[in-house]
């Protein structure tokens, strides 16, 4: 697939190519910099790690060996940098599919590949646990900032009720210039108000018709879009619905995914919860329906 590749780009061919391992999706700008450099004397450049920690080898039955000698060992990483022309070549005259990596190619070619100082935090998700690695990390280093909605509906005529993008029957409708979605409406709220961008108000203004009876999916996937051009990513979501009617339980489950399709996130990180106010104020009188979100987004 990288012969292919470079074979691609040979039409118009660059100055240096940087080969990198789409598992690897936290490389920072510092070491592919670092690559880059490093060609300006060698005509190839790994990142990689130096091994520190102890290295034995296992015995046939699985018990530990001798002891290898780890000085000059190294952890490959990626990108694997190279001028262009030289990797091309080497690909062109490698004798065999059997080589690991380009480096194995280049090397085969007579190639001088640097080594470059990698980076603990450029690590290959291939499991479960890496994913949860990769997900610590991203959060340890990006600003994280929270929003939060509020928003009230009254009941009116009709025979349902919308809430976070699905249908409930009710004896009641819910009266409002779009669906009427208080939830859908809240989460929207929160998450514009933490990319400081208004309220739902200023971006579908109630005066204007052409937003009478809208789905208000349309909103909140305007608010996620926002959040995306602002360079932040949604990273969870916690609704509270106060009502004595209709019974939300039920709907929960539809509720969390309907929520987590429109923002593109796991279910596990989008929370629908209700509650009631004992039969106090106008939700405890049955008149109409309010909700309450929170929403944490990570910049950088």
């Amino acid at each position: 697939s990288v012969r292919a590749g470079l074979e691609r780009l040979a039409a118009t061919p660059p100055d240096y190519v940087l080969i990198h391992d789409g598992a690897r999706p936290l490389v920072s700008a510092r070491l592919v910099a670092d690559c880059i450099s490093a060609l300006a004397e060698r005509a190839g450049a790994l990142a990689a790690l130096a091994v520190t920690d102890t290295i034995r080898r296992a015995t046939a039955e699985g018990l530990a060996g001798e002891t290898i000698d780890r000085a000059g060992l190294w952890r490959a990483q990626t990108p694997q940098a190279f001028r262009f022309g030289a990797i091309l070549d080497a690909h062109r005259r490698a004798s065999s599919d059997d080589y690991t990596d380009d480096v194995a190619v280049a090397a085969a070619a007579g190639l001088d590949v640097a080594m470059v100082e990698g980076d603990e935090d450029n690590i290959k998700i291939t499991s479960a646990e890496d994913l949860k690695r990769a997900e610590r990390i991203i959060l340890r280093g990006g600003d994280v900032r929270t929003g939060t909605g509020f928003d009230v509906h009254r009941f009116g005529p009709g025979d349902h009720v919308w809430l976070c993008g699905v249908k409930v029957p009710h004896a009641f409708g819910l009266v409002g210039h779009s669906d009427a979605d208080a939830g859908l409406h809240a989460i929207t709220d929160a998450i514009l108000g933490a990319i400081g961008a208004g309220d739902i108000g200023q971006h579908f203004p109630p005066s204007d018709p052409k937003w009478k009876g809208a789905p208000s999916d349309i909103f909140l996937a305007h608010a996620a879009a926002l959040a995306r051009e602002a360079g932040a990513r949604i990273s969870n979501v916690d609704l509270t619905l106060i009502c004595e009617q209709p019974k939300i339980g039920p709907h929960v489950i539809a509720m969390r995914k309907r929520i987590a399709d429109i923002l593109s996130l796991d279910m596990a990180r989008v929370s629908v919860k209700a509650t009631t106010t004992e039969g106090l104020g106008f939700t405890g009188r049955g008149e109409g329906i309010a909700a309450q979100a929170l929403a944490t987004l990570v910049f950088g």
